[in-house]
């Protein structure tokens, strides 16, 4: 028993080498960074990489759970200072300029807003649509977002919002111009005159 505590103890160090390794990595070099390298510069080898995260996803998730997780907690403390469409708007805001700062987060809101049950299971999956269901409950209830609307839609908008920005340079200002755009379409009677409609 005595002789596992030190193995314990050393793959923690590994854990959390390979983390912070990982997280330049794809600071540097995007979601693509390559894992061998990672595992390298971590001073390990590529098994012991596997062994704690057995796919590029999982590194992803776990070198941003701290961002991913910070996303959900600034959905509510919008909630609490904003009425609940300017809650919604201003937190997609935020999202898409932390998709095209955050190099490797745009790989993990994509795959979040996939259709399938193993994007609702990741951990970026869970609190991201989990913050967008919340934000536009509340938008719908106040009459500030259409109804017939869902919240999976709402986020895969967002996404197209912030890969528009990206062709236009990444400006933050063009990311409200965007948006606004897109809420001004998602607000009621904006459905008027499309396709089905009443």
């Amino acid at each position: 028993m005595t002789q596992g505590r030190p193995m314990r103890a050393d793959a923690r160090r590994n854990y959390e080498r390979l983390l912070k390794v990982a997280v330049e990595a794809f600071a540097e070099h995007g979601e693509n960074a390559s894992l061998d390298d990672i595992a390298k510069r971590a001073g390990v080898g590529s098994g012991t990489l596997y062994r704690h995260f057995p796919s590029r996803q999982a590194l992803l998730e776990a070198a941003y759970l701290d961002r991913i997780e910070a996303l959900g907690v600034r959905a509510d403390e919008l909630a609490k200072e904003l009425p609940p469409g300017e809650a919604l708007t201003e937190w997609l805001y935020e999202l898409a300029v932390g998709t095209l700062q955050v190099r490797g987060m745009k790989a993990l809101l994509s795959s979040a807003v996939t259709d399938g049950a193993a994007a609702t299971l990741t951990a970026c999956g869970t609190v991201v649509k989990g913050a967008m269901a919340r934000l536009a409950q509340a938008a719908q209830a106040d009459g500030a977002l259409r109804r017939d609307v869902e919240p999976i839609e709402v986020l895969r908008l967002a996404h197209g919002v912030a890969m528009a920005t990206e062709l236009a340079h990444g400006e933050p200002k063009e990311i409200r111009r965007y948006l606004s755009l897109l809420t001004e379409g998602l607000r009621p009677g904006g459905e008027h005159g499309q396709p089905g409609a009443p």
